[in-house]
Protein backbone atom coordinates (compact mmCIF):
# COMPACT_ATOMS: atom_id res chain seq x y z
CA UNK A 1 0.00 0.00 0.00
CA UNK A 2 1.45 3.78 -0.80
CA UNK A 3 3.18 4.93 2.31
CA UNK A 4 0.89 8.09 1.73
CA UNK A 5 -2.32 6.39 1.98
CA UNK A 6 -1.24 4.22 4.61
CA UNK A 7 -0.27 7.67 6.94
CA UNK A 8 -3.54 8.97 5.73
CA UNK A 9 -5.50 6.27 7.31
CA UNK A 10 -3.77 6.09 10.22
CA UNK A 11 -4.41 9.54 10.96
CA UNK A 12 -7.74 9.52 10.61
CA UNK A 13 -8.20 6.42 12.77
CA UNK A 14 -6.10 8.58 15.49
CA UNK A 15 -8.72 10.77 15.16
CA UNK A 16 -11.61 9.08 15.88
CA UNK A 17 -10.32 7.10 18.73
CA UNK A 18 -9.27 10.86 20.55
CA UNK A 19 -13.07 11.93 20.21
CA UNK A 20 -14.31 8.16 21.42
CA UNK A 21 -12.55 9.17 24.19
CA UNK A 22 -13.34 12.91 24.61
CA UNK A 23 -16.80 12.12 24.26
CA UNK A 24 -17.83 9.95 27.66
CA UNK A 25 -18.97 6.75 26.79
CA UNK A 26 -17.90 6.64 23.01
CA UNK A 27 -21.12 8.96 22.65
CA UNK A 28 -21.22 10.69 19.27
CA UNK A 29 -22.11 14.51 18.36
CA UNK A 30 -26.14 14.35 18.43
CA UNK A 31 -27.27 16.40 15.32
CA UNK A 32 -29.95 18.11 17.67
CA UNK A 33 -28.01 18.65 20.97
CA UNK A 34 -29.54 18.43 24.21
CA UNK A 35 -27.41 21.08 26.00
CA UNK A 36 -28.65 22.68 29.16
CA UNK A 37 -28.02 26.25 27.01
CA UNK A 38 -30.07 25.45 24.23
CA UNK A 39 -33.75 26.46 25.17
CA UNK A 40 -35.82 27.64 22.96
CA UNK A 41 -39.49 29.50 23.94
CA UNK A 42 -41.81 29.60 21.28
CA UNK A 43 -45.11 31.76 19.99
CA UNK A 44 -47.25 30.16 22.28
CA UNK A 45 -44.56 31.11 25.31
CA UNK A 46 -43.63 27.55 25.80
CA UNK A 47 -40.30 26.40 26.76
CA UNK A 48 -38.28 23.44 24.95
CA UNK A 49 -35.08 22.19 26.13
CA UNK A 50 -33.33 18.53 26.35
CA UNK A 51 -36.12 17.77 23.28
CA UNK A 52 -38.92 18.19 25.65
CA UNK A 53 -41.27 21.05 25.88
CA UNK A 54 -42.88 22.09 28.80
CA UNK A 55 -46.63 22.17 29.16
CA UNK A 56 -47.02 20.16 25.92
CA UNK A 57 -44.27 17.06 26.41
CA UNK A 58 -45.46 13.91 28.29
CA UNK A 59 -43.46 11.62 30.34
CA UNK A 60 -43.43 9.15 27.54
CA UNK A 61 -41.67 11.31 25.33
CA UNK A 62 -39.35 12.52 27.90
CA UNK A 63 -38.41 8.25 28.60
CA UNK A 64 -38.05 8.39 24.63
CA UNK A 65 -35.83 11.50 24.50
CA UNK A 66 -33.92 10.22 27.51
CA UNK A 67 -33.92 6.15 26.46
CA UNK A 68 -34.13 5.98 30.30
CA UNK A 69 -37.31 4.88 32.89
CA UNK A 70 -36.87 7.14 35.52
CA UNK A 71 -38.03 6.61 39.06
CA UNK A 72 -41.80 8.19 39.71
CA UNK A 73 -42.42 9.27 43.52
CA UNK A 74 -45.74 10.91 44.60
CA UNK A 75 -45.17 13.35 47.90
CA UNK A 76 -47.70 15.02 49.87
CA UNK A 77 -46.07 17.47 51.59
CA UNK A 78 -47.16 19.16 55.10
CA UNK A 79 -48.44 21.62 53.76
CA UNK A 80 -51.51 19.03 51.75
CA UNK A 81 -49.52 19.88 48.59
CA UNK A 82 -49.28 16.62 46.28
CA UNK A 83 -46.11 16.99 44.17
CA UNK A 84 -45.19 14.29 41.80
CA UNK A 85 -41.71 13.38 40.78
CA UNK A 86 -39.74 11.26 38.26
CA UNK A 87 -36.31 10.73 38.70
CA UNK A 88 -33.54 10.37 36.26
CA UNK A 89 -29.78 9.13 37.30
CA UNK A 90 -26.74 9.51 35.36
CA UNK A 91 -27.80 10.62 32.02
CA UNK A 92 -25.58 11.68 29.29
CA UNK A 93 -27.40 13.74 27.13
CA UNK A 94 -25.15 14.90 24.06
CA UNK A 95 -21.86 13.79 26.23
CA UNK A 96 -22.70 15.72 29.62
CA UNK A 97 -23.57 13.55 32.76
CA UNK A 98 -26.78 15.12 34.66
CA UNK A 99 -29.12 14.02 36.51
CA UNK A 100 -32.70 15.33 35.86
CA UNK A 101 -35.98 15.36 37.53
CA UNK A 102 -38.89 16.19 36.03
CA UNK A 103 -41.96 17.81 37.65
CA UNK A 104 -45.71 16.30 36.56
CA UNK A 105 -48.48 18.25 36.00
CA UNK A 106 -51.37 16.79 37.34
CA UNK A 107 -54.95 17.53 38.42
CA UNK A 108 -55.51 17.50 42.16
CA UNK A 109 -57.70 15.13 42.66
CA UNK A 110 -56.06 12.54 40.46
CA UNK A 111 -52.78 12.97 42.16
CA UNK A 112 -54.73 12.67 45.59
CA UNK A 113 -56.65 9.40 43.92
CA UNK A 114 -52.86 8.24 43.26
CA UNK A 115 -51.60 8.95 46.60
CA UNK A 116 -54.50 6.96 48.39
CA UNK A 117 -53.73 3.66 45.89
CA UNK A 118 -49.62 4.32 46.17
CA UNK A 119 -47.20 1.94 47.96
CA UNK A 120 -44.61 1.78 50.40
CA UNK A 121 -45.68 4.84 52.59
CA UNK A 122 -42.36 6.53 54.18
CA UNK A 123 -42.10 9.71 55.71
CA UNK A 124 -39.94 12.08 55.15
CA UNK A 125 -37.57 14.55 58.08
CA UNK A 126 -39.47 17.61 57.09
CA UNK A 127 -42.77 15.51 57.36
CA UNK A 128 -43.27 15.38 54.05
CA UNK A 129 -44.81 11.60 52.84
CA UNK A 130 -43.77 10.05 50.40
CA UNK A 131 -45.02 6.92 48.35
CA UNK A 132 -44.27 4.46 45.15
CA UNK A 133 -46.98 4.69 42.45
CA UNK A 134 -49.14 1.73 41.43
CA UNK A 135 -48.58 -0.18 38.32
CA UNK A 136 -51.81 1.24 36.60
CA UNK A 137 -50.84 4.66 38.10
CA UNK A 138 -47.45 4.51 36.88
CA UNK A 139 -49.21 3.50 33.25
CA UNK A 140 -51.54 6.62 33.53
CA UNK A 141 -48.74 8.60 34.17
CA UNK A 142 -46.91 8.52 31.30
CA UNK A 143 -49.45 10.45 29.51
CA UNK A 144 -49.26 13.24 31.58
CA UNK A 145 -47.75 16.36 31.10
CA UNK A 146 -44.43 17.63 32.32
CA UNK A 147 -44.60 21.22 34.36
CA UNK A 148 -41.05 21.82 35.11
CA UNK A 149 -37.79 20.30 35.00
CA UNK A 150 -34.91 20.60 37.37
CA UNK A 151 -31.23 19.76 35.97
CA UNK A 152 -28.25 19.05 38.28
CA UNK A 153 -24.87 18.49 36.21
CA UNK A 154 -22.57 15.97 37.62
CA UNK A 155 -19.93 18.67 37.87
CA UNK A 156 -19.19 22.07 39.82
CA UNK A 157 -19.89 24.77 37.09
CA UNK A 158 -17.81 27.84 37.25
CA UNK A 159 -19.48 31.55 36.96
CA UNK A 160 -17.26 32.22 34.16
CA UNK A 161 -18.71 29.14 32.21
CA UNK A 162 -21.92 29.78 33.32
CA UNK A 163 -21.72 33.50 32.09
CA UNK A 164 -20.34 32.48 28.58
CA UNK A 165 -22.88 29.24 27.90
CA UNK A 166 -25.68 31.04 29.45
CA UNK A 167 -25.29 34.46 28.77
CA UNK A 168 -25.24 37.18 31.81
CA UNK A 169 -28.79 37.10 34.31
CA UNK A 170 -30.91 39.83 33.76
CA UNK A 171 -31.03 39.97 37.98
CA UNK A 172 -29.50 38.16 40.60
CA UNK A 173 -30.91 36.93 44.03
CA UNK A 174 -29.19 35.40 47.32
CA UNK A 175 -30.48 32.74 49.17
CA UNK A 176 -31.31 34.10 53.44
CA UNK A 177 -28.88 32.90 55.35
CA UNK A 178 -26.53 30.93 52.39
CA UNK A 179 -23.59 31.35 49.94
CA UNK A 180 -26.03 30.27 47.33
CA UNK A 181 -26.76 33.15 44.56
CA UNK A 182 -29.70 32.80 42.12
CA UNK A 183 -28.99 33.65 38.67
CA UNK A 184 -32.67 34.81 37.26
CA UNK A 185 -33.40 34.32 33.44
CA UNK A 186 -37.46 35.47 33.37
CA UNK A 187 -37.58 35.69 29.86
CA UNK A 188 -35.63 32.29 29.11
CA UNK A 189 -37.86 30.35 31.83
CA UNK A 190 -34.84 30.08 33.67
CA UNK A 191 -33.19 29.61 37.50
CA UNK A 192 -29.27 28.83 37.94
CA UNK A 193 -28.66 27.93 41.89
CA UNK A 194 -24.75 28.79 41.22
CA UNK A 195 -23.11 27.33 44.86
CA UNK A 196 -19.58 28.31 45.36
CA UNK A 197 -19.38 25.19 47.98
CA UNK A 198 -21.25 22.79 45.69
CA UNK A 199 -22.49 22.05 42.12
CA UNK A 200 -25.26 24.29 40.97
CA UNK A 201 -28.98 23.48 40.07
CA UNK A 202 -30.56 24.49 36.87
CA UNK A 203 -34.79 24.85 36.74
CA UNK A 204 -36.40 25.64 33.61
CA UNK A 205 -40.04 26.77 33.77
CA UNK A 206 -42.42 28.51 31.42
CA UNK A 207 -41.37 32.26 31.15
CA UNK A 208 -45.24 32.78 32.63
CA UNK A 209 -45.12 30.52 35.65
CA UNK A 210 -41.82 32.19 36.89
CA UNK A 211 -42.80 33.94 39.77
CA UNK A 212 -43.92 30.51 41.08
CA UNK A 213 -39.89 29.71 41.10
CA UNK A 214 -39.66 33.18 43.22
CA UNK A 215 -41.91 32.92 45.59
CA UNK A 216 -41.25 29.93 47.69
CA UNK A 217 -37.62 30.75 47.74
CA UNK A 218 -38.45 34.34 49.24
CA UNK A 219 -35.44 36.17 47.96
CA UNK A 220 -33.90 38.71 48.10
CA UNK A 221 -31.74 41.01 45.77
Amino acid sequence: MDRKILLSILAISLIALAAAILLPGGRTVNENPKLPWIVQIDSQGKLSVFGITLGESTLEQARESFQDQGKANLFLTPENRYVVEVYFQRLYLSGIRADIVLNMELPEMLAKQMFERGERISKMGNGTRKVELSNEDMATLANERIRYITYLPAVDLEELLIAKRFGEPESKASEPESTITHWLYPSKGMDIAVNPEGKEVIQYVNPSDYSKVLKPLQLSN
